[in-house]
């Protein structure tokens, strides 16, 4: 069975088609990692760098944990809602006592939006092809 160097909580984050395992260190310097790379490299815009440090802030713990993610599947956006579900899964491993905080900003409730498949007879989930009157 394999055992990790340092103990961690692990918590699976899902939204839309991505998928993030993270993998929550307790008592490090506050990096985050996804894929093997830094969240700054990895997300270019700021909100959702922002949107994944978000359950952090809630509990007061930015700066106090590790974080490494593995994020596949859809795109960056998902990817970012994927990790921070993931991360909120993983706080509640660490403390109950986190869990109230968590429920109300709504980081535990897994989103389930998807995309609409496409229908036979149409362009896509609901455009018509474009018609001429003659």
């Amino acid at each position: 069975m394999y055992q990790s160097k340092k103990p961690y909580l692990y918590g699976t984050g899902r939204r839309k088609s991505s998928v993030a395992r993270v993998h929550l260190f307790l008592g490090g310097t506050g990096t985050i990692t996804i894929n093997g790379r830094d969240i700054d490299d990895y997300f270019g815009l700021e909100t959702l760098k922002l949107l994944v440090r978000q359950p952090l802030e809630t509990t007061g713990l930015s700066g106090k944990v590790d974080i490494e993610a593995t994020a596949s599947g859809g795109g960056v956006t998902g990817q970012a809602g994927a990790v921070r579900h993931g991360v909120a899964r993983a706080l509640l491993l660490a403390d109950g006592d986190y869990r109230a905080a968590l429920k109300a900003a709504g980081f535990l409730t897994r989103d389930p939006r998807m995309k609409e498949r496409k229908k036979y007879g149409l362009k896509a989930a609901r455009r018509a092809p474009q018609f001429s009157k003659r």
